[in-house]
């Protein structure tokens, strides 16, 4: 019985990769050279959507095709039909039937580590045709989850960052001394709560494996639920949703609910719900003409869904109008339900000035709220193409939104496509490899390297992330150590940590997936917060952020600085 399932996908397979690579592995097997050990790194170069930091996911999935790994006979037959391999010689082909990654090491980051350019994310140990194999695999799951997952992190910090607008003034006030100004303004319930992300982004995603990644990732970096019901029961999320407009639109009139009849949700007595919001409907009519003129069918629409769905009345309320229209039907038939003992859930925005309708919603819940205190606890659904720069906009404003529907710029990652992983040879038969580059950011750190994170004695947080070459003595708490920029000779630190953290675990050898050596789904959500938590505040700002400092050792730095002066071509000048 297997005890590593196969990857999520059934398409990830050894054929998932680029044809160079077969005709690589082809040229190497016929040069001999097809066993010698070589080291891989697997890293980005630059930090996503205008930040400073990243957060590594999709090393599950990867362990998975690792442990895995194979050729079939179909495969075989294939390749062997191809026609820039067809006069590679037999025997090639059976040895690919033959390969298998027993001879495998593999040295990553957890899932859910916080991150920065340079630093490897995986280092792969093997035998040079294997670690060649893995490559393109290697970089598509991780590339996608490790952007998707920064993505929604980042989305879920701008959306708690209520740091502005006057409800943050209010708070302030109340915490000091100085308490005039919360007490001269009076705000709704709503928006004292601190805003939750779900993903809404299925429909508009990349295909069905984009969307059940983008479920899987954007959970992992810190929302509360999706709207995938495939995801939710693969992977056991919370899953969740309203209804559409189509659903509102499907009736005219009040005599459209067939079906009125709802159970006291303690006595089990049946009532009519189409009756008590009629009832609610004159009473609220006597003092707000404008309960008598919402729209029927629009108030039909949210009868039917109360009836079928009395534990979880959540309404699409921008149908027709929002506030002249669909928010107070909503309290109508939010009124009936409570008093037939269930709690209506909240509304859901789609469209308009989304911080002054939730205010507006807010507002008249908050007057009904004077008789009947459930209002203070319903929620308002903010959706519309938000992204994260329309959640720090709205932040900067007053709004009464208690949670967001993120779809098409959280799981297409709109504002950068991708994060531009590279997987490079560093190392092969024990001797370090250098690619060198007009652009600087592109010339390879040579060597199988071993990263570690140095901490600060004062505030325990994150100083900088430093490269060492294996077999070097890693830094020692309390102990001076030179950290180097790896190309600007003037730019160094010396560093005397608090606490040294290794940044490489194994994760696979040779054949078997350590077990315990990554984190679940969970662990590496928790893990997300904790770190960032700790990270300076400048590096993880919106705007302008701090770069985080990447170094290498002193002796890391010249050996560098050598072998690219060995490497480089000298011009002949005549």
């Amino acid at each position: 019985m297997e005890t590593v399932p196969r990857p999520t996908n059934t398409l990830v397979t050894a054929m998932l990769t680029d044809l160079y690579q077969i005709t690589m592995a082809y040229a190497h097997w016929k040069n001999g050279r097809h066993q010698d050990p070589a080291v891989f790194e697997l890293f980005f170069r630059k930090n996503p959507f205008g930040g400073e930091y990243t957060i590594f996911a999709g090393l599950d999935e990867c362990l998975k095709h690792i442990y895995h790994f194979s050729f079939s006979q179909s495969d075989v037959e294939y390749l062997q039909s191809v026609p820039s391999m067809q006069d590679c010689e037999p025997a090639f082909f059976d040895w690919l039937l033959e390969l298998n990654t027993s001879q495998v090491k593999v040295y990553a980051l957890k899932d859910g580590t916080v991150v920065f350019p340079r630093v490897p994310l995986i280092v792969v140990e093997a035998p040079l045709v294997i670690g060649q194999l893995l490559e393109t695999t290697l970089l598509t799951l991780v590339n996608y989850p490790s952007l998707l997952v920064t993505n929604a992190a980042r989305m879920v910090r701008a959306a708690e960052d209520k740091t502005h607008g006057v409800s943050a003034q209010v708070a302030a006030a109340a915490a000091s001394s100085s308490s005039s100004l919360s007490n001269s303004i009076h705000l709704p319930a709503q928006c004292s709560k601190t805003p939750q992300c779900f993903e809404f982004g299925l429909r508009r995603a990349q295909g069905p494996d984009g969307g059940f990644s983008a479920s899987k990732y954007a959970v992992m970096g810190g929302f509360v639920g999706t709207s995938n019901v495939q995801a939710g029961k693969l992977l056991n999320l919370n899953i969740t949703g309203t209804h559409a407009h189509a659903f509102v639109q499907a009736y005219s009139k009040l005599e459209d609910v067939k079906e009125c009849t709802v159970k006291h949700a303690v006595t089990n007595e049946e009532h009519n719900l189409l009756d008590l919001v009629k009832n609610f409907r004159m009473q609220l009519a006597a003092t707000n003409v404008a309960y008598n003129s919402t729209h029927d069918g629009e108030l039909a629409a949210f009868i039917a869904y109360g009836v079928a769905f009395p534990h979880n009345l959540m309404c699409l309320v921008d149908t027709y109008d929002t506030l002249r229209s669909g928010v107070l039907n909503f309290c109508l038939v939010a009124l009936a339900l409570d008093l037939l003992g269930y709690k209506p859930v909240g509304v859901r925005l789609d469209s308009g000035d989304l911080a002054y309708l939730s205010m507006e919603c807010a507002m008249i819940w908050a007057e009904l709220a004077k008789e009947h205190a459930f209002f203070n606890d319903l929620s308002i659904v903010a959706s519309n193409d938000i992204d994260e720069a329309v959640l720090h906009g709205l932040n900067k404003q007053d709004h009464a939104i208690t949670h967001y529907g993120i779809g098409t710029n959280l799981v297409t990652c709109r504002a950068q496509p991708a994060l531009g992983c590279v997987y490079k040879l560093v190392e092969i038969d024990g001797k370090p490899r250098m690619k060198l580059s007009q652009d600087i950011e592109k010339v390879l750190i040579p060597g199988r390297k071993n990263a570690y994170r140095l901490y600060s004695r004062v505030r325990n947080e994150p100083i900088l992330d430093i490269m060492i070459p294996q077999g070097e003595a890693p830094p020692a708490p309390g102990e001076r150590i030179l950290c180097r920029h790896p190309f600007i000779d003037q730019k160094r630190a010396a560093a005397t940590p608090s606490r040294v953290e290794a940044l490489h675990t194994l994760v696979f050898d040779n054949g078997q997936v350590v077990p315990g050596a990554n984190r679940t789904n969970a662990e590496a959500r928790a893990a997300i917060q904790e770190q960032l938590k700790t990270i300076r505040p400048d590096i993880l700002r919106y705007i302008n952020p701090t770069p985080y400092k990447v170094s290498v050792s002193d002796s890391l730095f010249h050996y560098l600085h050598q072998m690219w002066q060995n490497e480089t071509p000298v011009e002949e000048l005549s």
